[in-house]
């Protein structure tokens, strides 16, 4: 049996944690939110994630809304990246919807790395229904940041992140 791990939130090892996670795809910090559970598989090197989409997720009749399957399909490759303990964003990414994504039932979101060089990391993710039918497919470009570096550039002293003291 693979060996998995839950993967809460964005933070890495080595860096603070933010006392909440409001993240809309991720955080059970928010009500408003998707409230997604990844795990991580080490043996496969996938982020995966079982859900079902509620009614307030519709773009056409009884399916999906296609910025929700793009933020879905982006939070999976973004959990890729704590593979390799880094914290990256979104440089760039490329969708193909195959199908339709139906609300209420069983799917399965999974990412996985492409390839990384120095701070660009390429990674995949793909929704596939109960049948292993795939749906959408993710392409994306992300670039590791240091989030004390990141957050300092917008007004926050070194050593704070998200509110939390790291420094003293």
């Amino acid at each position: 049996m693979a060996k998995r791990k839950l993967s809460h939130g964005h933070a890495v090892a080595g860096k603070p944690k933010p006392r909440k996670n409001h993240c809309f795809a991720c955080g059970h910090d928010n009500p408003q939110g998707m409230r997604l559970k990844f795990s991580l598989d080490e043996e496969s090197r996938q982020a995966i994630c079982h859900f079902k989409l509620a009614r307030k997720y519709t773009g056409p009749p009884g399916h999906a809304h296609g910025g929700i399957i793009a933020t879905i399909l982006d939070e999976a490759m973004g959990k890729v990246n704590k593979f390799r303990n880094v914290l990256a964003l979104t440089g760039s990414m490329e969708i193909k919807y195959f199908k339709p994504v139906p609300l209420g039932q069983p799917l399965t979101v999974s990412g996985s790395e492409q390839s990384v060089d120095g701070r660009r990391h390429i990674n995949m993710a793909e929704i596939s229904n109960a049948k292993g039918e795939i749906l959408a497919r993710s392409t994306g470009t992300f670039i590791a940041i240091d989030p004390e570096k990141m957050f300092a550039r917008h007004g926050l002293p070194a050593g704070v992140i998200a509110g939390n003291k790291t420094k003293a």
